[in-house]
């Protein structure tokens, strides 16, 4: 991700990439790059993006925090301390957040909550099915746990997830949204979720076809977040905005 938004920023005039954190230096880059976030201090920058791994992200939040530099956080398989952790922050600095930085992945959040509140109440059964490449470490996906979040949150928070019915042998719940995983190949980013009913099924899906999608969505919100008041931000905020890259 980090090879691609480098390239993308190349490309958008409002954008120029300070420094990079990577303890995997290529030698190729044409900015300083650091392998911790500490090495940073004399470095001047308007924002943050952090694609790293969960463990990376307390020390990303706290830079920022001391900094005063906001963040777009875009890492998934975050712990709920860690959770916690981005809210806290946000109350001394913007940050923005999101399992998955897609404007189709935004808006299906919003296309299945409305189904949802319908199709629940029709009987429906909610399925959501996330498949991606194989070096993906966390599952479900980030933005699979968003998506029955949004659609959970739409219905009163009635429904529990479950993740693994190979030790059940009792029928389904239908206070139950089930969320599975797949691992294969160099599936960048599959998502579908299922509406099933009495001889009628309804699916929305998202296909990711490149990386590319991720980075445009975390450069707009970077441009969006650049020079924001502490607080709370999520991709709907950049959305509203109309600062979608490309746009």
């Amino acid at each position: 991700m980090g090879k691609v938004i480098s390239e993308m920023a190349d490309e958008n005039p409002e954008i120029e990439i300070a420094a990079g954190i990577d303890v995997r230096k290529s030698g190729k880059e044409t900015y300083p790059v650091f392998s911790d976030i500490s090495e940073c201090r004399d470095i001047s920058a308007d924002v943050i993006v952090d694609f790293s791994a969960p463990q990376a992200v307390p020390s990303v939040l706290e830079f920022a925090s001391e900094r005063k530099i906001p963040a777009v956080i875009c890492t998934t398989g975050l712990n709920e301390g860690q959770l916690s952790l981005i809210k806290k922050t946000s109350e001394t600095v913007a940050v923005l957040r999101s399992s998955n930085m897609s404007l189709g992945i935004n808006l299906i959040e919003k296309l299945a909550s409305e189904a949802a509140k319908v199709l629940s109440d029709a009987g429906f059964d909610i399925e959501i099915v996330e498949k991606h490449h194989h070096r993906k470490l966390d599952a479900p996906s980030g933005t699979a746990l968003e998506i029955a979040d949004c659609m959970n949150s739409a219905c009163d928070n009635r429904f529990h997830y479950v993740y693994d019915r190979s030790g059940k042998h009792e029928k389904r719940d239908p206070l139950e949204i089930g969320i599975s995983a797949v691992r294969a190949g160099s599936i960048v980013g599959d998502h579908d979720i299922l509406f099933a009913g009495d001889d009628e099924v309804i699916t929305i899906s998202h296909m990711a076809y490149s990386r590319k999608i991720f980075a445009r969505g975390a450069l707009s919100a970077a441009v969006f977040l650049a020079g924001k008041s502490a607080g709370y931000y999520t991709m709907a905020d950049v959305i509203s905005a109309g600062k979608e890259t490309g746009k």
